[in-house]
């Protein structure tokens, strides 16, 4: 038995390019995307309200 048969099959992890050809995609591979870029919209906003609260925290200390 070759180790890539013991490796459990794992789906690929949904890439997406801003812009490519959607026509290919069934209803199902749509929906995956949706969901994939909506939680990186979510990760996105919540790096950038912590990087807000860092700068702001940083300005309130300098302006003492």
């Amino acid at each position: 038995m070759a180790i890539a048969d013991e490796e459990p099959l794992r789906k690929p992890s949904i890439v997406h390019e801003i812009g490519c050809d959607l026509s290919k995609l069934s209803v199902e591979e749509l929906h995956e995307r949706i969901a994939a870029l909506k939680a990186e919209v979510e990760r996105l906003e919540a790096m950038l309200r912590s990087k807000q609260a860092s700068r702001n925290a940083a300005d309130t200390f300098f302006r003492r």
